[in-house]
């Protein structure tokens, strides 16, 4: 039995009786994004499919550094990092070829907690879509730097001066790809045999970029394999010797790195909810509230979007990022690229994310405003024909500078708090909060460089 197969508590339960496996990999999605896990004994893991198991809270309650938040209420020392309760999901195993008949299955989070668990803000938003007539498909694209040097050897040297997997900006290079197959067609196998297939991956502009783009799916599963490509596509590199970066901006002299999301919906009947023939551009009121809506929500949302301080430095005038909440049809200049075409087709391309978002979180970021926007019949601005990075836009439509500013915004969303819930945006904008106030602790290279002598 194959693990894409896979979809009840029986079939899971059959698959490792076939393979008489005696440890079975799990997995859990913290709130940045990171994948935490543990090998479970198979007796273990079958009494937790049925009853579910205690994982330490802490993974909610530290940052990326493994440094414990003060400033959190719902885990902490206050709360003694008790368990959280955490249900496992059938329906997400996959086959783990690196590891020889190894299967991987993630996890949720139930309890007290539940609010907290990234996968699960992302349920209740794609529940709250299947409630209104519409079934959410999305697509995530990845642009990300692969090295050609071991994760000891930049560890070593703080990640200064990184070996390119490849020198130069030759985007779409057909040389460059044919040269390095062996990580190409590694990470090309490595997805279809883990049910995660992409659907187009070529060389972009800058030395070791790479963009993958991943088919599209229903949300969850979208997501889920979204989590899974950043997480293995990292372990393949590291068995190659080499290390895979998803920061949203890892030197100044190149573009960031976006984490793209193509957003559409289906309504009741399977068919295109933003395709309408005769329309312009064929866009159909839904369609048009959904921009609508995600342009409204952007500044309230960002966080979600742009969670890291780097995350702000991809965000700058020609860099192929968005600087604020504007729209255009095939415009990529602009933070809501509408896509026009067959019915099939029909979607919008949310532009602000990076490469270095949750996948959850970001889908379920511009998910619930789009859906705001249909709700409430928010009418969207004029798009932009021309370049938006040229274009002053209003202050509504102005993003956060920061991401202390970003997380003041969400705490203050009262869409936020109807839509993510209060436990989850208040306890996000207190981890944003932390990350700024870690930053504001440091001396940068750059200070020293400019101030040390002169000032």
């Amino acid at each position: 039995m194959d693990a894409r197969h896979v979809k009840t508590m029986a079939d899971l339960k059959t698959l490792i009786e076939q393979r008489q496996l005696r440890q079975i990999k799990v997995g859990l999605v913290d709130i940045d994004g990171v994948m935490c896990g543990k090998y479970m004994s198979r007796d273990k893991f079958l009494s937790s499919l049925e009853g579910g198991f205690g994982f330490c809270d802490v993974v909610f309650g530290w940052d990326v550094g493994d440094k414990l938040y003060d400033n959190t209420l719902l885990t902490g020392w206050g709360r003694g990092y008790g368990d959280a309760q955490i249900r496992l999901i059938p329906e997400s195993c996959r086959e783990l070829p690196l590891e020889d008949n190894m299967i991987f299955v993630q996890g949720e989070v139930l309890g007290r907690l539940e609010g907290l668990c990234p996968r699960g803000v992302l349920r209740r938003v794609v529940e709250r879509a299947r409630a209104m007539g519409f079934e959410p498909m999305a697509g995530f694209e990845y642009e990300f730097l692969v090295t050609d040097e071991s994760h000891e050897a930049l560890q070593g040297k703080l990640y200064q001066q990184p070996k390119p997997l490849g020198s130069g900006a030759f985007g779409y290079s057909v040389l460059r790809n044919s040269v390095n197959t062996e990580f190409y067609r590694g990470l090309l196998d490595l997805c279809e045999q883990m049910d995660m297939p992409i659907e187009g991956f070529h060389e972009e502009t800058g030395p070791g970029a790479l963009e993958a783009a991943l088919t599209v799916d229903k949300a969850m599963t979208a997501a889920d394999n979204a989590v899974c490509f950043k997480t293995f596509s990292k372990v393949l590199a590291e068995k190659q010797g080499r290390m895979v970066c998803y920061m949203a901006k890892w030197n100044e002299e190149h573009s960031g790195q976006g984490g793209h999301i193509h957003i559409s919906l289906k309504d009741r009947d399977g068919h295109s909810a933003f395709h309408q023939d005769g329309r312009e551009h064929n866009i159909s009121d839904t369609m048009r509230h959904f921009i609508g809506g995600i342009q409204k929500l952007m500044p309230q949302f960002m966080s979600l979007a742009a969670p890291t301080i780097n995350s702000f430095r991809r965000l700058v005038p020609g860099y192929w990022a968005p600087t604020s909440a504007l729209w255009g049809v095939d415009n990529r200049t602009v933070a809501i690229r509408a896509i026009p075409g067959s019915s099939k087709s029909q979607r919008v391309e949310y532009r602000l994310p990076g490469a270095d978002t949750n996948p959850y979180l970001a889908l379920a970021s511009g998910l619930a405003a789009g859906l705001y926007g249909i709700e409430n019949k928010i009418e969207p601005e004029e798009p932009v024909t021309a370049n938006g990075y040229l274009m002053q836009a209003p202050p509504h439509l102005q993003l956060h500078r920061t991401l202390w500013d970003a997380a003041q915004a969400l705490r203050a969303s009262s869409a936020a708090r109807d839509w993510f819930g209060d436990d989850f945006v208040d306890h996000f904008a207190a981890t944003r909060e932390w990350e700024e106030r870690e930053f504001q602790r440091h001396v940068t290279d750059w200070e020293l460089k400019r101030y040390f002598e002169i000032i």
